[in-house]
């Protein structure tokens, strides 16, 4: 099977038509787009475009006994970061849309994610716990520097004194510093920036629209500076494309004061599969056998050997030689630099519920 070229500035080498819901691929139909490469050549410009979605419901809650919160808000679908090994790339095949380039490019926005917000902390029966952000699409990604819908969760987290942790590879969070920084007074907020690699080139490719490796350890500083808790994250290390780099990120991250550190091993659900061999294909066909040896290794005790383990308890637990390895390399470095400190607890003992409408109560 022919390997794809590469699109510039993207990730994910082709829009990889979904099938898992038998879904068929689009049947031409005479429209435009059907000639677009023999109007635009094919090296026309992939452009990004969003869709505004009304949301009727904006907190996500979850039973999951792998993960640490049970609520989360995604403000937008899709992410423009590109990067090709994102876990949640299979979510736009339920919109009947390509995990592929579609979730890089298809992007839908939740204007209205703040009123919901506000709405539902002010229910009489609504008990807080802190909202993780940056779950499912990265709530820094380019396009919150136009629709802002980020900070205006924000302000209404702070507002009502809500707990709330944000995961992101973009340095854009430093523009909210000053909600942060408030929020991390009262105990209200940790933020969480992800580095993979500390070569620009190789994050150019994995990654194609995220901040640049630099840029994010220096917004790791900023956090610092602030007061706001900060943590590195690893995710995901790429065995023999980003491993390397463990030890490399976190020197680079206790350098600038960052007291906490985690890692989380490549997992490959669904469509992400075919997508990262395409990409290793096109980018690594040197070692791309090896990497995917590797990435079944560490699932082998539980699935035999598959890309991916999608069990319970077992799925977020790599297991085998390569695994205690990469955790081992992890523990050593981060107890040398000081790093193995327990994340701060966040407070929700200060909530009080804001009124459903935004207006100032009379008494």
């Amino acid at each position: 099977m022919s390997t794809p070229p590469p699109i510039h500035g993207r990730g994910a080498p082709t829009a990889h038509v979904p099938q898992r819901f038998g879904l068929n691929a689009r049947v031409a139909d005479g429209d435009w787009l059907d000639a677009r490469t023999d109007i635009d050549g094919p090296g026309a410009r992939l452009r990004t475009t969003v869709t505004l979605e009304h949301a009727r419901t904006i907190i996500s809650f979850n039973r999951s006994p792998d993960i640490p919160f049970d609520r989360s808000i995604n403000a937008y679908r899709g992410c423009e970061h590109g990067c090709v090994y994102c876990f949640a790339r299979p979510t736009h095949a339920y919109h009947d849309l390509s995990p592929g380039l579609d979730f890089e490019t298809k992007l839908f926005a939740k204007p209205g994610a703040a009123a919901l917000l506000r709405q539902t902390l002010a229910k009489p029966g609504y008990k807080p716990a802190p909202i993780a952000m940056g779950t499912n699409t990265d709530p820094y990604q380019p396009i919150e520097e136009r629709y802002r819908i980020t900070r205006q969760v924000l302000e209404v987290c702070l507002e009502a004194r809500h707990p709330m942790t944000i995961t992101t590879k973009s340095a854009r969070v430093v523009r909210d510093l000053d909600l942060l920084a408030e929020m991390a007074r009262h105990d209200l907020v940790a933020v969480g920036i992800s580095v993979t690699s500390l070569d620009p080139k190789l994050s150019a490719l994995l990654e194609p629209r995220a901040s640049a490796p630099a840029k994010r350890l220096e917004a790791l500083g900023k956090l610092v500076e602030a007061g706001v808790p900060a943590h590195v994250s690893i995710a995901p290390v790429i065995p023999s494309i980003t491993d390397e780099f463990i030890e490399g990120i976190l020197g680079e991250a206790a350098a600038r004061g960052v007291p906490s550190a985690s890692w989380i091993m490549l997992r490959l659900p669904h469509e992400v599969a075919p997508l990262f061999r395409e990409w290793l294909a096109a980018h690594y066909p040197d070692r791309a056998a090896k990497v995917m040896h590797i990435v079944q290794s560490v699932r082998a005790n539980a699935h035999g050997g598959r890309d991916n383990d999608p069990s319970f308890f077992s799925r977020m637990k790599p297991q085998g030689v390569w695994a205690d390895l990469f955790r081992t390399r992890f523990r050593i470095a981060t107890r040398r630099l000081g790093m193995n400190r327990v994340s701060p607890r966040l407070d929700c003992s200060r909530f009080a519920a804001p009124s459903a409408d935004g207006q100032l109560r009379l008494i």
